[in-house]
């Protein structure tokens, strides 16, 4: 029996050396498989780091130009606005400085014929062919004022309108009842559809 154990205690020991070394083997063999994922992993987080400012700086590029381009915009829009707002106020003027010129244009011819009237009247021209000639003036004349919209009001016998009529004077009249028109002092006119001047009237009591 004592002659056995040594052997025994030989085997134990090999079995238990080689069990030792099969342990550190496989805890290498983890060890390894464990840290290639984690180097992957690392690797492609740094991959997407790397990617992601890259996309942000595309982005915000694209942004400013943008934003430029919208600038630029605005500031040829707002210009064309101030000439467009300066052209407008001249032109505004000028048709206020010039806009009885049509008028005056058609008002010479009237000029031209007072003119000589007056210079037939100095010849000593008949009393009646000067009265006729200034009337066809007078005519000449309301047909221009005519033609641009200016027309005499129809007063006497019509009932009083504040809007159109100014009485000066109150009367009693036989022939029309209260409130009508009985004589005009003076013409009103009418401009289109505006009164230029109202008329002066008598009116019934």
């Amino acid at each position: 029996m004592k002659e056995q154990e040594p052997i025994q205690d030989n085997i134990n020991t090999n079995v238990e050396e080689e069990i030792e070394m099969n342990d550190h083997v496989n805890q290498e063999h983890t060890a390894d498989e464990n840290s290639i994922p984690e180097e992957d992993t690392a690797g492609k987080r740094e991959a997407s780091e790397s990617t992601a400012p890259e996309e942000g700086n595309a982005e915000l590029a694209a942004l400013r130009a943008e934003l430029e381009e919208q600038q630029q915009r605005l500031l040829r829009a707002q210009a064309d606005f101030d000439n467009f707002r300066r052209r407008t106020q001249k032109e505004k003027e000028e048709l206020g400085k010039y806009a009885s010129a049509k008028l005056i244009t058609e008002l010479l011819p009237v000029i031209d014929n007072f003119e000589r009237a007056l210079a037939s009247g100095e010849q000593g021209t008949d009393v009646t062919s000067y009265a006729k000639g200034v009337e066809m003036i007078f005519r000449q004349l309301e047909g221009v004022l005519g033609s641009e919209g200016l027309k005499a009001m129809e007063t006497v016998g019509e009932p009083f309108n504040p809007e159109f009529h100014q009485a000066i004077m109150q009367v009693e009249s036989d022939e029309h009842e209260e409130g009508i028109v009985v004589e005009e002092v003076q013409k009103g006119y009418m401009l289109k559809d505006k009164v230029l001047r109202p008329a002066m009237v008598k009116v019934s009591g």
